[in-house]
């Protein structure tokens, strides 16, 4: 469909950023209300202090006993990849402050399902735990708590999710969003939220005297920021200044080297180069082998080869989850394809007939890729979409993908309010959310939430915004500004890579393996021709074919250092393109 490309509306604040910095980058951090000094300063100094985090005494009080009689410690962590990060950093971290029984167990999401389930509970029970942890769950885990509680297992929830009207029983709850806390970063990710409780954790033992009576040295838990920065970037939160600390600082230790045996097998199978890393890698490269391995199999192949510390194995761990990865494609592919079939008749003969919130469903589809098929549609047609596959003979569980302005998460409280019974569970936050429901309610659900989306959108919210920086002239068209740009900031969610519009002539163009377009353009009155790619065009082009040359369009681009064969040139990465009006 038609997108409109906007550009941001120049910064209003007085310019007070040093003068060394790159005019380009000085004007794109202006326009994210980055504008004095102090906003540049990634230093772990200038962290939030986790005392504000609301629990954290009691939490750290519960780990410090835990550790120092030797309790048998569970952590039951999610299966995506902040759940993974989480997961390995809870278990790494523990073992380096000193605990000696301590273990993972993620649940299977094709068994399980999402979180501390009564049915995990009863898996974990058979490990004699003390003490179960969850990481990047628990906070909807009202049941799950409870059996563990019955059974006699103290549990330890940090979350970061929204949590519903009444929050679990348990013996201490670490989570920004939940009531009464006021951390000022709400948007933590699983593993960040559990790195906080690992330094609360050890300033308790600090205090206690625990490593001189163990005779160990305090340890720097700075050594696993590269699990956070990979979490973090992976689970798309958005990145505020304190996300961006943490990622900045990740991403140091990584290109430093100083990173896990199992994030360096995952740069070379992805075929990236460690020293130039960067968020887009973990992203789009290192995030989406790590997940791979819970949308079709098993997270907690993810989870040991983060723990490795076998360069040979973690490599071979890593291959395992790159093959996932390539087969996760290849289903997502096929999903995709039915999926835009079906709604072919909308975008081609009446698209004001489409729903404004999207229900999709096939029986055939793999549950753990449907939260991927909901994105791209959503990117496809800007509006709310949830796809839903099979659980068993009688339930379907579905993923949501949202868009700006809509809560997720909100529009299916409001719908278990105003239909008591509809959804089986549900949870999640405002870009994302997961849902149970049984099949034969499909119908009543889809009717109920797109009436739940248009109560919140009008039709001129269906349009999809490109957002620019504005133009760049003839000399910013560099590979000097291009890597200033790709390696200055941590670029993510909410403080969005810098991106580009003009207008170009096109001088050539080729296809790349049947869906990739390559092309010469030449910047409206410049004499300089430039390479451009635009990956999986059909996504990218506001027209029904490939443009041709001679062609002028009008281009949303980023600037990209392309690194090939030994040499390294500037490259636009084409976001989007139509005809030049």
């Amino acid at each position: 469909m038609q997108k409109r490309i906007v550009r941001r509306a120049l910064s209003s604040y007085v310019d007070t950023l040093p003068t060394h910095l790159h005019p380009v980058l000085r004007r794109v951090l202006m326009q994210r209300g980055v504008h004095a000094p102090l906003d540049l300063e990634l230093g772990l100094d200038q962290l939030l202090p986790g005392t504000l985090l609301k629990g954290l005494p009691a939490a750290a009080a519960l780990l410090a006993d835990a550790v120092a009689t030797q309790q048998n410690i569970l952590v039951i962590g999610d299966f995506d990849a902040d759940g993974a990060t989480s997961s390995a950093l809870a278990v790494a971290a523990l073992k380096t402050l000193g605990a000696r029984r301590v273990d993972f167990l993620v649940p299977n999401r094709f068994t399980f399902g999402y979180g501390l389930t009564p049915e995990i509970v009863e898996v974990a029970a058979a490990q004699r735990p003390d003490l179960i942890i969850t990481v990047d769950n628990g906070i909807s885990s009202l049941d799950g708590v409870a059996s563990a509680k019955d059974r006699g297992i103290k549990v330890l929830i940090t979350d970061h999710h929204l949590p519903g009207t009444q929050l679990p029983a348990a013996d201490a709850i670490i989570n920004p969003n939940q009531p009464g806390d006021v951390f000022p970063s709400k948007s933590l990710a699983g593993v960040g939220v559990i790195f906080y409780v690992m330094l609360g954790l050890r300033a308790e033992l600090r205090v206690r005297g625990w490593f001189a009576q163990a005779k160990m040295t305090e340890p720097n838990l700075a050594q696993f920021l590269d699990l956070v920065a990979l979490g973090t970037v992976a689970d798309v939160v958005p990145l505020d200044r304190n996300n961006r600390i943490l990622v900045h600082q990740g991403l140091k230790r990584i290109r430093a080297g100083r990173c896990t045996a199992g994030i360096e097998a995952l740069i070379k199978v992805a075929g990236r180069v460690r020293e130039r890393l960067t968020t887009a890698d973990l992203a789009f490269a290192l995030g989406p082998r790590l997940n791979a391995a819970g949308r079709m199999e098993d997270m907690a192949l993810g989870i040991a080869c983060l723990l490795s510390n076998q360069p040979a194995a973690a490599l071979r761990m890593a291959e395992q989850l790159d093959g996932l990865n390539q087969e996760r494609k290849f289903v997502e592919d096929e999903m995709k394809s039915q999926a835009m079939s079906a709604l072919q008749r909308f975008e081609f003969a009446n698209i004001d007939a489409m729903p404004y919130g999207l229900v999709l469903y096939d029986t055939q589809w793999h549950p753990g890729v449907v939260g991927i098929l909901a994105s791209r549609v959503k990117d496809r047609f800007h509006r709310p979409v949830i796809a839903f596959a099979d659980a068993n003979e009688y339930e379907i569980k579905g993923s949501a993908r949202s868009i700006e302005g809509v809560h997720i998460r909100d529009v299916l409280d409001a719908i278990a309010t105003h239909h008591p019974g509809l959804l089986s569970k549900f949870g999640g936050h405002a870009m994302a959310a997961g849902m149970t429901l049984l099949r034969v309610n499909l119908d009543q659900f889809r009717s109920a939430f797109d009436l739940q989306v248009r109560s919140l959108m009008s039709s001129g919210d269906l349009q999809g915004l490109v957002m620019s920086d504005g133009e760049l002239n003839g000399d910013e068209f560099s590979l000097e500004t291009a890597t200033v740009l790709s390696h200055s900031m941590p670029w993510g969610q909410g403080f969005p890579e810098p991106q580009f519009d003009g207008r170009f002539k096109v001088l050539e163009q080729r296809i790349m393996a049947e869906k990739h377009l390559k092309l010469s353009i030449l910047p409206v009155g410049s004499p300089r021709p430039l390479e451009a790619v635009a990956f999986s065009f059909a996504d990218r082009l506001g027209m029904s074919s490939p443009p041709n040359a001679g062609d002028e369009l009008h281009l949303a681009y980023k600037l990209a250092p392309n690194h090939f064969r030994g040499e390294t040139r500037l490259q636009l990465m084409i976001e989007y393109a139509t005809p030049a009006g």
